[in-house]
């Protein structure tokens, strides 16, 4: 399974996301889609796996979910948009305006292979092996955020229970939104 891992669309599935996610299966979105249209242009244009993040609206909370936990090619996976923060694993609790819900809980129920995360706009890649998963935050693919974080999609290989051939893309802050 090719699979291509976008969050913090914010709005706009842009033209050069579109081209380095065409080859994919499928998309994993770690949320902050931004709008119902935007979800919808994506799942147009692959199969989509998504959860909502903390500036969706109402409309698309209910129609993602808070977390995804699934299972792809033999590798389980647990999704959610806002994940780690200052090397904790956290989730937003949307009663409280604090990140003060600790996602450890979840994690140590699901013991996922690959846990995957937006929400910073900082693209990170990196093997816990204290937790025995691979952590996924694919950076903001999307046109908000500081100018100074290049904007990013992950793209990748899952077969047989194992993840390869990572590619990153950086995409060009001055394209046509």
């Amino acid at each position: 399974m090719f699979i291509g891992l976008i969050s913090d669309t914010h709005g706009v599935f842009a033209p050069d996301v579109r081209k380095f996610l065409e080859p994919v299966d499928r998309i994993w979105h770690a949320g902050d889609f931004g709008t119902l249209a935007c979800a919808a242009q994506i799942e147009a244009f692959k199969p989509m796996v998504g959860v909502y993040g903390n500036c969706d609206g109402q409309d698309v909370r209910q129609v993602y979910p808070r977390y995804q936990r699934f299972e792809c090619e033999g590798v389980r996976v647990l999704m959610t948009h806002i994940g780690l923060r200052r090397g904790s694993y956290w989730a937003y609790d949307t009663r409280k305006p604090l990140y003060d819900v600790f996602a450890k809980d979840l994690l140590d129920l699901v013991r996922p292979d690959i846990f995957i995360c937006g929400h910073t706009h900082i693209p990170q890649v990196f093997r816990d092996d204290r937790q025995g998963f691979l952590f996924m935050n694919p950076g903001a693919c999307g046109y908000q955020g500081s100018r100074d974080v290049p904007r990013m999609a992950l793209r990748f290989h899952i077969d047989d229970g194992k993840v390869h051939d990572l590619e990153k893309c950086e995409l060009p802050w001055n394209t046509i939104q």
